[in-house]
């Protein structure tokens, strides 16, 4: 996939374009849906597929949502464009500037004049423009004016869900990551590299990592059944994320921690700029306060086994991960 950071970058031999707008955040289910379409109509053309993509994402820059975290940062996003098979996806750098365009001067000085697009697909909430003017019938009338088609599509709903990118972070943040993973069509996932001070070195021998700080999104506090893959290799795991309430707080290290027990450990090569993989599976228990640390030994023992049970299942039944990312009944019962 190509990759275009700014209107500068764009070829002068471009040439035709099916697009699709959008912030992608996640690049779930109903993304994927709209994408299939638009490489299919663009073959179809002679034209070239592309995914017109925001960043920032306007919320941060126009004050609406200042604490938005993202499922996706962008490397992650374009990494999962790509692998949907589009020819190209175009970063519009999104500004002040940028927001003031009116919905007219957004179609035809980047649709048109800069991305020569034939057809645009969006969902049928698609809105644009100054002050979000202009909706799908604008974009339409739009088309028309300016000689370019529109192909709307309905909202999708998976399983009573939503297929949204608010849906999806809603029940991450709330821990329900296994309700997320088929809006998604893959279990969440992090990437993010070893936490700095913590002594690793090239070969790794102990089977705890602390990951580095991470700005955007994570699942609710708690304990969860985790893959993590590190030099393309896959472990099994049990993640904790939180704030080890038991201990309370350790003078010289941070108080919410993003914490991996590997179950099938062997030493590694690991430095604290080896780029980690967290897959968040299923959420085993919240954070919980334990008495003293003997009792919170004894239910890590506990978690660990569950953990076991589902991973085992999985291979039971030839899987990677269940199917919605939870283990059966039988795998979860302690």
């Amino acid at each position: 996939m190509k990759i275009y950071r700014s209107l500068a970058e764009l070829p002068s031999d471009l040439g035709p374009t099916v697009a699709t707008i959008g912030n992608f955040d996640g690049v779930h289910r109903g993304h994927q849906w709209v994408i299939a379409e638009v490489i299919a109509r663009a073959a179809a053309l002679g034209a070239t597929s592309l995914a017109i993509t925001l960043d920032p994402h306007p919320a941060r820059v126009l004050g609406k949502q200042t604490n938005l975290t993202l499922i996706t940062p962008l490397e992650e996003k374009l990494a999962l464009l790509a692998a949907t098979g589009i020819d190209a996806a175009f970063v519009l750098p999104f500004d002040l500037e940028l927001s003031r365009l009116t919905a007219r001067d957004f179609a035809s000085t980047i649709l048109r004049d800069a991305l020569h697009v034939v057809e645009v697909h969006e969902g049928e909430n698609f809105r644009f423009g100054h002050n979000a003017e202009a909706g799908i019938d604008g974009l339409e009338q739009l088309g028309r004016d300016l000689n370019f088609a529109v192909k709307t599509y309905s909202p999708s709903v998976l399983r009573g869900e939503a297929v949204s990118s608010s849906r999806i972070r809603k029940l991450i943040a709330a821990g329900e990551v296994h309700r997320a993973r088929p809006l998604l069509g893959r279990p969440f996932s992090i990437v993010s590299t070893p936490a700095s001070g913590r002594g690793y070195g090239t070969k790794y021998t102990v089977p705890t990592i602390n990951l580095a700080d991470y700005a955007e999104l994570l699942p609710a506090a708690g304990v969860y059944i985790t893959q993590i893959t590190i030099d393309g290799e896959t472990f099994d795991a049990v993640t904790n994320v939180g704030t080890r309430p038991t201990f309370g707080h350790v003078p010289g290290t941070p108080d919410f921690t993003v914490e991996t027990h590997i179950l099938n450990f062997h030493p590694i090569d690991l430095d604290e700029g080896t780029p980690i993989r967290l897959a968040f599976l299923h959420r085993l228990r919240p954070e919980i306060k334990w008495p003293n640390p003997e009792a919170l030994r004894t239910q890590i023992g506990l978690d660990v086994a569950r953990a076991k049970r589902y991973f085992s299942l999985c291979k039971s039944l030839g899987k990677t991960v269940l199917p919605d990312g939870r283990p059966a009944r039988a795998a979860v019962t302690s």
